[in-house]
């Protein structure tokens, strides 16, 4: 242990002391810190590049208005065609049905473990609940087109709403499949930013005669407002990049519908349909998915920047 050592003093002046020299694994370490900033600033760059030189190519062919406000995309048929809307439409249906699942289950369970369970409760179910998260998403969309899809939703859908189709793929499926994947997402970040909340505010509603539901409810809930936020922002991003589940529940049919009982495509089963190999490499096709690609980056960036400013709006701090 390094003593640090006491400067000169005048007549009357307190001793003065002399804070030590950094050690060398200090500095190694903040080092290596900062290797890492600077890799995750250059890997975000690299991505960047790597799609916004062949989405330029693609643009020198097809006209950008046909693309953004096109609704047909058939970029494999001839003559093809490049809309991306029927692929947009697809996978914001997908990942609305995913959050109309997640955000009220996960959110209960974030209330529950936070506010109602026993801490021994808490130890067992929260692990558990992260099992989820582990799960291969193969799996889980296999258990939404085998299960959910014949065994959960045309059983309890009117069949007036089907329209006669036997598809066993629909986005509803894929929605519900993905919004499995999420809920562990949604709740453990949810729960512990109320775990987060000073224990002050709830002895304080306590005192003054709250039942434990309005603690939970508007005192707790509020206060971890900007956590919430930032998971269900979260959520969302995953459940729009997820490429697997919607691979094997919702189909690859694009169309611009938001109707839950029909097959759909979103960007991501697009790509991966898209990218096996099939494609010659520097046609239109191949630059389309990078053109679809870059659709997907601008979408989340965006959602990333509104759930910042939107963070930074509610968040609480406390002393």
């Amino acid at each position: 242990m390094e003593a640090t050592s006491i400067g000169a003093q005048g007549p009357g002046q307190q001793p003065r002391l002399q804070a030590p020299g950094r050690r060398w694994g200090e500095r190694l370490i903040e080092g290596s810190l900062v290797m890492c900033a600077i890799l995750s600033v250059v890997t975000t760059t690299a991505i960047v590049i790597a799609l916004l030189g062949p989405t330029f190519g693609f643009f020198d062919v097809v006209p950008i208005d046909d693309f953004l406000l096109g609704t047909d995309w058939t970029p494999t048929f001839s003559p093809p065609s490049f809309g991306v809307l029927a692929i947009v439409a697809g996978t914001l249906s997908v990942t609305i049905w995913a959050m109309v699942f997640a955000i009220p289950i996960g959110l209960g369970a974030a209330v529950y473990l936070s506010e109602y369970a026993h801490p021994r409760v808490r130890k067992v179910i929260k692990p558990v609940l992260e099992i989820l998260a582990g799960i291969p998403t193969v799996a889980i969309g296999f258990f939404a087109a085998s299960f959910l899809i014949p065994h959960v939703i045309r059983p309890l859908w009117p069949g007036e709403f089907l329209g006669g189709a036997n598809t066993p793929f629909m986005a509803l499926g894929a929605g519900l499949g993905v919004g499995l994947m999420i809920v562990p997402i949604v709740a453990s970040i949810s729960e512990d930013a109320m775990a987060a909340v000073p224990s002050g505010l709830r002895e304080g509603a306590y005192a003054m005669g709250a039942t434990k539901a309005k603690v939970a409810t508007r005192v707790v809930f509020p206060a971890a407002l900007s956590g919430i936020v930032a998971s269900i922002v979260l959520a969302i991003s995953r459940a729009a990049g997820e490429t697997m589940i919607v691979l094997l529940a919702a189909g690859s049919t694009p169309q611009l519908t938001f109707n839950p009982v029909e097959s759909v495509q979103t960007i991501t089963a697009f790509i991966g349909t898209a990218s096996t190999g099939d494609i010659p490499t520097g046609s239109v096709t191949y630059k389309s998915v990078f053109a679809a690609g870059t659709v997907l980056f601008v979408m989340t960036l965006a959602m990333n920047l509104f759930s910042i400013r939107l963070v930074r709006k509610y968040r609480e701090v406390y002393e």
